[in-house]
């Protein structure tokens, strides 16, 4: 374990100047509004079992790809399942990178299955392809896995673009597979698709992007999905890199700024989940994870010294991140909030 967190001191990016330092505070505008972020009771975990990813995309904030060595080692995942007995939760949203590309991946969910616990996995579609994942896609059939599957687009051009060349191929072909096994159409097997904006701007309003990409991928390509999820882009990472580049960070963070939404407080993701790092370290979401925003209870360092009950009405770290969830319709990991 030590070994580990070395190698992550080593690895980890100053990421504490990646926020945009640009515009108001998070914590200033939700005084301004008299809000307050505080935890509800959990219900849900989020892991992320490590940044190896067959991909490397424009938009990954966690910068993830084929050449990072972090993966979750089977010890954290013991502690982690052997932590769950001691709460209620029944959901676990597995991430990565391509989490499927963790060594321990499918001993994991039996394990996870086996406790009752309802598995979400982020699929990029197209890890079904890779080598010993041949069966991946069947697999998650016979375990009724869901699957959240990222689709910026529904032409070539665009997918691409954000995701590498061949990508959009391989992903049509992946869902069509995931359609004869029933994804998609039959209820027990979910199939979501994910649209991030391709460029520095909010998302479309989600009910009618999901009736286009409907008409384009049955008319196209005759494929069926279960819903459509608008996540909006956060400024950090990989993206904050492409933005700064193209001089429109600024310009991307005052957007989310202008467009707070108060009422998306209330549904936020990081109200009601532990998001939990390859070393098993916790925190309030995916994006405190990568900017390494400790929760506020700093006595927890790992997810299995939390005493769930007790974190209930802790305050959430936060920063200017955050407007990219609280603008607009609101984004989580499931779509608009509002």
């Amino acid at each position: 374990m030590n070994k580990a967190i070395n190698k992550l001191e080593q690895i980890r990016v100053k990421t504490s100047h990646q926020v945009p330092d640009c515009g108001p505070q998070f914590s200033t505008v939700l005084a301004e509004n008299n809000l307050i972020l505080r935890r509800s009771e959990p219900t849900e975990i989020q892991i992320n079992l490590g940044k190896l990813c067959n991909l490397a995309c424009h938009h990954c904030h966690v910068d993830a790809g084929p050449n990072r060595t972090e993966n979750m080692t089977w010890e954290i995942m013991e502690k982690i399942l052997d932590w769950l007995d001691t709460t209620n939760i029944k959901k676990a949203d597995l991430t990565g990178g391509a989490p499927e590309l963790n060594p321990y991946f499918r001993k994991f969910c039996d394990a996870l299955i086996a406790k009752g616990i309802q598995i979400t996995s982020r699929c990029n579609i197209t890890v079904l392809f890779e080598e010993n994942q041949e069966d991946l896609a069947v697999w998650y059939a016979e375990r009724q896995v869901r699957l959240v599957c990222s689709l910026p687009c529904y032409t070539e051009d665009n997918v691409d673009a954000q995701r590498g060349k061949g990508v959009f191929d391989k992903s049509i072909a992946g869902l069509q597979l995931l359609n004869t096994l029933g994804y998609g159409i039959d209820s027990q097997l979910s199939l979501d698709l994910v649209y991030n904006p391709v460029g520095a701007f909010l998302p479309p309003e989600q009910s009618s992007l999901e009736q286009e990409y409907r008409k384009m991928l049955s008319d196209n390509f005759d494929i069926s999905f279960s819903h459509l999820l608008a996540i909006t882009n956060i400024p950090i990472n990989r993206f904050a890199h492409s933005l700064r580049r193209e001089g429109k960070l600024e310009e991307y963070q005052s957007l989310l700024v202008n467009n707070f939404n108060a009422d998306t407080i209330d549904g936020l993701m990081c109200r009601h989940l532990y998001n939990v790092d390859w070393l098993g370290q916790v925190y309030d979401c995916d994006f405190n994870q990568m900017l390494d925003m400790p929760m506020a209870n700093k006595k927890a360092r790992y997810i299995w010294e939390i005493d769930h009950k007790r974190s209930i009405d802790l305050p959430i770290a936060v920063d200017r991140h955050c407007f990219g969830c609280t603008a607009g319709s609101g984004s989580s990991c499931s779509g608009i909030l509002t």
